[in-house]
């Protein structure tokens, strides 16, 4: 496979014609991955791949814990600074989450043009020489600079992760565990910041700043198996074969398919094509664009949370900053409850193909169903919350409703992240990047009218208010269960991806043919 002297080269080079292209008059020598081709990530070995998915787990780990950091942090950076305004205290989590709205818009078009690993490596260097500058940050507005570029580079694991797992597994089944094990990550991260933030900076002998110390510790530890992750996209692996190849035998006609379409596009039509992409799909595909708003309202309650929180547990029962941080365990132990829940759900699908059940061939049976039970379960958590949280209830009660919120709200990402990451396969790390734009933009601007709204509303309305929002949008998945089919084949990504797969399809074939007439007698 890798020899390509001689008349005849390796069998993952084929002959087509073609406009010709460097130094080759009329033909190109198009490279392609070959029948168990042990190059191919689809092929790698299940110990390799189970590398990519812990590696990719890891980062989204240390982004999301980022995210909410300095959570019960914030009287004693407020303190320190002598910040007195509601809503510029709460701009250490708001400037971060901000950051992730560009972040996407880089990063996500970058991954699909340069590789995975390159994107990943490079945002994650710059994300933990940023949060050790946090940690020495000598005034306030330097630390919310801090903190913004910590969010635009944190954002690089949330949309490449769903894009590496697309490219070493090509099966929905596999796909869907290990984003399955992503979104817990998205969720574990988040919800064990508070706790860390909330015992350091209330010991003397540490303060706030070794929060930041803390996160930085953990990030450096993170880097042992990320400086080892492998390059997943086939087209970068393909290209990189053409390199070694033309290198090799002085043919400069053998390219690959993503050498030829860097060749034809100059790097204005390039950077145009790549950075809005996520943008057009957020605004010209239903599917994306439905399904951003889902989530954007799911991922704003869920980080309303960290300003809620504390007027409940704190405000209102009298707990410590760190206890108060150890309330949100529960919402941990719904999103572990969730993972088990997909995966009975899994056994219950493939029963009922077995069977041949017309519901079970729909492609939007393999994931939307788990909406159908998590958009539910967020309501009912946030019901529970705002009812039970008032004087004579013990603290115990509103706490317990964290395990279905984080039940609903894993179960919520896990059907409509795996949708999307199905539906659009290739273009997996743009549809994400689209997601997560909007998600972060109402998950760095609700927050700042969190506090407010519990002030004016109380505990029981202002929850009810992001219950009754949430339950207008619980009709989502099952719209896309009725009519998704139809709307997917009306989407010209969904098309495009439709007519690659045929192309590649019938290189396929080509290269299968030119292997037989080779072996032929002259």
């Amino acid at each position: 496979m890798e020899n390509a002297a001689g008349p005849h080269h390796d069998s993952a080079v084929a002959t087509a014609s073609a406009q010709p292209w460097r130094g080759s008059p009329d033909r190109r020598q198009m490279v392609s991955w070959t029948d168990n081709d042990h190059e191919n990530p689809y092929n790698w070995s299940n110990l390799k791949k189970a590398y990519v998915v812990f590696t990719g787990v890891i980062t989204v780990i240390n982004s999301t814990m980022g995210s909410s950091l300095p959570a019960n942090a914030i009287p004693y950076i407020d303190q320190h600074f002598n910040i007195t305004n509601e809503q510029q205290s709460v701009l250490p989590i708001s400037v971060y989450l901000i950051g992730y709205i560009f972040g996407p818009l880089i990063f996500a078009p970058m991954s699909e043009h340069h590789g995975r690993c390159r994107v990943t490596q490079c945002a994650f260097l710059i994300y933990t020489l940023f949060t050790m500058s946090c940690a020495l940050a000598p005034n306030y507005p330097a630390l919310l600079v801090f903190r913004l570029i910590c969010g635009v580079t944190a954002s690089a694991p949330i949309v490449v992760t769903g894009g590496l797992y697309a490219d070493v597994y090509d099966t929905p089944r596999g796909r869907g565990r290990a984003m399955n094990l992503f979104m817990a990550a998205t969720a574990w991260g988040p919800i064990g910041s508070p706790i860390i933030s909330g015992y350091v900076s209330a010991n003397p002998s540490l303060g706030w700043r070794w929060t930041f110390w803390v996160g930085l510790i953990v990030a450096g530890v993170s880097w042992i198996p990320l400086a080892f992750l492998p390059e997943t996209y086939g087209p970068v692996l393909l290209s990189r074969r053409a390199a070694k190849l033309r290198k090799k035998t002085g043919d400069m006609s053998i390219l690959s398919a993503h050498d030829i379409e860097q060749a034809e596009t100059n790097w204005q039509t390039t950077f145009t094509k790549l950075l809005f992409r996520p943008l057009r799909m957020l605004f010209l595909e239903p599917i994306v664009l439905s399904t951003s708003l889902y989530l954007s309202l799911a991922y704003a309650i869920f980080y309303i949370n960290f300003e809620a929180y504390p007027i409940v547990f704190q405000d209102l029962y009298g707990l410590s900053p760190g206890v108060s941080g150890l309330m949100f365990l529960p919402i941990g132990v719904g999103s572990i409850l969730a993972v088990f829940v997909f995966l009975a759900y899994e056994r219950i699908l493939r029963r009922a193909k077995a069977a041949d059940k017309p519901w079970a061939r729909k492609e939007e049976a393999l994931r939307l169903p788990l909406a159908f039970l998590g958009g539910p379960l967020y309501v009912v958590a946030l019901f529970w919350l705002g009812w039970t949280a008032r004087e004579g209830v013990p603290f115990v009660v509103p706490m317990l409703s964290g395990i279905p919120f984080g039940m609903g709200f894993l179960l919520i990402f896990m059907a409509l992240l795996n949708y999307l990451t199905d539906a659009y396969e290739i273009y997996a790390a743009s549809a994400l990047a689209a997601t997560s734009i909007c998600r972060s933009v109402f998950g760095a601007v609700l927050p700042l009218a969190a506090t407010r709204m519990y002030q004016k509303l109380g505990v029981n309305w202002a929850s009810s208010l992001l219950a009754f929002a949430s339950l207008a949008m619980c009709c989502l998945p099952f719209l896309f269960f009725r009519w998704g089919e139809k709307i997917r084949m009306g989407s010209k990504f969904c098309q495009e991806l439709k007519k690659r797969k045929e192309e590649d399809q019938e290189q396929k074939q080509h290269i299968e043919e030119e292997q037989v007439a080779r072996k032929e007698p002259a």
